[in-house]
């Protein structure tokens, strides 16, 4: 049995939430809904608005009414550019949920900058279990996040993307990953993960109710500046204890085409979610026609608790490693990456992005070992953010042997901190994962000494030596 689907099905949810929010979404039939978007007191004209089936523009006085359709759970706002993010302590909140009827109104606030130029951090799998993970998360992760937003400039607009598994099947820590968000003091938006859902409450279509009743729909988009950014739920919960596959529902895909009609083909399109697309996701061809016409596609992803970069066609493809790791029990994801987030910076309609290692400088882009073999040794460079895109070179003292090719295999460091039935302390499930940034060079036994270059797709180098 896949180890994963083994610890899915062997691990208990616990916990339950008492909240102040209706048991159920939705009414079974259609429903007049009708509303204003105004910012700063005046109406704004041609704002977007969707109950994610049908999307209505608002007219000249920043009106709009929609029929909603009888599954629609939520009316929203897709944020258009030029406004900042609506938000409550930093929770993305630019959604109403639909009662029988009614007028939902979307006050927006107009930014005193252009946003054509931002940046976003993008959290994958904080995956907290128990009140210790949470302490790590808080401790550690947040105020590291932070230092790099402020790295980011005082001026910079900078938002959040977290992709899935906010907490690991443990509801009652929402509020804690909230404290997080509030804490890191840029607004949040919010995707599902498999460890987000509800079990054994019936279908999909029940999965995610108390994800709901934190951050509403699952699927919406939102602009800022030339980026537009989708968030899809393509995690389909199967019915059965804890089984779920990668997929992207119909009712989804419809609303996708009919969002992506708005989007001018050479804009920026980010799509976010939480099982990578490129691997696991099963009607993944159905998505990739949509993204066809597109010339910036970019997929965010997580899930997989290493780091990966996938390009298909058109489609550039970021799997996240997590801000957890290795499920909060060691430094490094398993294949070696350690936990981190992604930071990405955006200017027009052309995007820069770098991995940024928790507690670590940006600058650090790779670990570098050397073994000792018999009559030889071997250098393994971790390169953990490569894509085919980037170079690696290598010195052995002081002397330039060339550029390494990138190899299969697992980081030194994840054999001896995961590999056995024992390890690591408490959660042994975690094991060593085979990558494909490894860079690997067998040379004399006598070398005192090893250099690594890694320049970037941007140009950037990063640069490792240690003694052999």
């Amino acid at each position: 049995m896949d180890r994963r689907i083994f610890i899915q099905r062997s691990l208990l949810l616990t916990g339950a939430l008492t909240l102040r929010f209706k048991n159920t979404f939705g009414f079974g039939k259609s429903a007049a809904v009708s509303g204003k978007v105004t910012a700063a007191g005046k109406p704004v004209a041609g704002a977007l608005i969707s109950d994610g089936f049908t999307i209505v523009k608002t007219g000249t006085n920043g009106t709009y009414q929609i029929n909603t359709d009888a599954k629609a759970e939520f009316v929203f706002v897709i944020v258009p550019a030029g406004y900042d993010i609506p938000h409550e302590k930093q929770i993305a909140s630019h959604y109403h949920l639909i009662s029988e009827g009614g007028s939902f109104d979307f006050k927006l606030k107009p930014l005193k900058k252009n946003d054509s130029k931002h940046s976003f951090i993008v959290w994958a799998d904080p995956q907290v279990k128990n009140k210790k993970d949470v302490a790590q998360m808080l401790a550690q992760s947040v105020p590291d996040t932070v230092r790099t937003i402020k790295a980011l400039g005082a001026d910079e607009l900078v938002h959040g993307i977290a992709v899935g598994d906010l907490v690991w099947d443990n509801h009652d820590l929402f509020p804690m990953y909230n404290e997080a968000v509030a804490e890191m003091g840029i607004p949040f938006y919010q995707g599902l993960g498999n460890h987000d859902m509800d079990y054994r409450q019936g279908g999909d279509e029940t999965s995610d109710r108390t994800f709901k009743k934190f951050y509403g729909p699952t699927y919406y988009s939102f602009n800022r500046g030339r980026a537009h950014y989708v968030m899809l739920d393509d995690v389909r919960y199967l019915g059965t204890e804890r089984e779920y596959d990668g997929y992207i529902t119909e009712q989804q895909l419809n609303w996708l085409e009919k969002d992506l009609a708005y989007v001018a083909k050479d804009d920026l399109l980010f799509i976010c979610l939480h099982i990578p697309v490129y691997s696991s996701v099963k009607n993944n061809e159905d998505l990739y026609k949509l993204l066809k016409p597109f010339k910036n596609v970019h997929i965010l992803s997580g899930h997989t608790h290493y780091n990966a970069n996938n390009i298909t066609g058109n489609v550039f493809e970021h799997n996240h490693g997590t801000v957890c790791g290795a499920w909060w029990t060691g430094p490094v994801c398993e294949d070696g990456t350690p936990r981190g987030y992604a930071v990405y910076s955006v200017e027009g309609n052309q995007v820069k992005w770098y991995y940024k290692p928790m507690e670590m400088d940006r600058t650090n882009q790779m670990s570098v070992f050397v073994e000792e073999l018999t009559n030889q040794k071997r250098m393994i460079a971790n390169v953990w953010n490569w894509d085919p895109a980037w170079k690696v070179e290598y010195w052995l003292d002081g002397k330039y042997k060339g550029e390494l090719k990138n190899e299969h295999g697992m980081d030194p460091l994840t054999i001896k901190l995961y590999k056995g039935t024992e390890l690591p302390n408490p959660r042994p499930f975690v094991e060593p994962r085979d990558t494909d940034h490894l860079f690997v060079a067998h040379f004399e036994p006598g070398v005192k000494q090893v250099k690594v270059i890694a320049t970037d797709r941007f140009g950037e180098k990063f640069q490792k030596e240690i003694s052999a």
